[in-house]
């Protein structure tokens, strides 16, 4: 098993660099008219996410290491700024992303950077499979003492074999998700082995029209001094 994911670091250390020369390359680009402005931001746009994803990787063999602090974090803050980061490609997308945040309890034990990421790459995965007909949501709520992140879509169903392993806490690799041709399952596996080490619970929950992806973390034991 170590092999295989050092051999996934491998290959995703060697796509690092021509993906930053495309987004350079990308960048470089001046006096554009409307239509290949567009075309340049979804490439500077797909080069990050990639990016982004590349770095992930980097980041599981670094957790051995316990280098990701756990403290504190302010959970609503999180989930505006990945947001906030995903909102353009919402609306290059045509695409709606609605937020509703429930939660008394504020503070939940964590590491912001990797909490960042699994929100991250659940957004990611709902963006792909909402329509202009429906909707992404993102919800934060208590749930059994825990601070519930729930991910909604509106996509093809999650196949049987992949919420079993969702539903035992994570995922041994990364999964090619037949029904969802957009998800090659790495943003999922990813989330799912930050998760596993804040000592938060990952899962997934099917519906007739969707999936529901969450996380469920520990309440931070600080309490605010007023």
């Amino acid at each position: 098993m170590e092999s295989e994911v050092d051999g996934i670091l491998v290959a995703a250390h060697e796509l690092k660099a021509p993906l930053a020369v495309l987004r350079q390359l990308a960048l470089s680009f001046d006096e554009m008219d409307t239509t290949n402005e567009t075309i340049r931001s979804e490439m500077i746009q797909v080069s990050e996410r990639a990016i982004k994803q590349v770095n992930d990787l980097a980041k599981i063999r670094r957790l051995e290491d316990g280098l990701f602090k756990m403290e504190p974090v302010a959970i609503r803050e999180v989930c505006d700024a990945v947001s906030r980061e995903l909102s353009l490609l919402f609306r290059f997308n045509n695409r709606d992303l609605f937020i509703k945040y429930s939660n008394r309890s504020r503070l939940v034990a964590a590491n912001r950077e990797l909490l960042y990421s699994v929100i991250y790459n659940f957004l990611l995965n709902a963006m792909h499979y909402s329509s202009e007909e429906t909707r992404a949501e993102l919800i934060v709520r208590e749930s059994g003492g825990k601070i519930k992140v729930l991910v909604r879509d509106f996509g093809p169903a999650l196949p049987l074999e992949v919420w079993k392993e969702m539903k035992r806490g994570w995922l041994k690799k990364p999964t090619s998700i037949a029904m969802r041709p957009g998800s090659s399952g790495l943003g999922l596996y990813i989330a799912s082995k930050f998760s596993r080490y804040m000592n938060a619970e990952v899962g997934a929950i099917r519906h007739r029209d969707g999936t529901s992806f969450y996380v469920n973390l520990p309440i931070s034991k600080q309490m605010s001094l007023f």
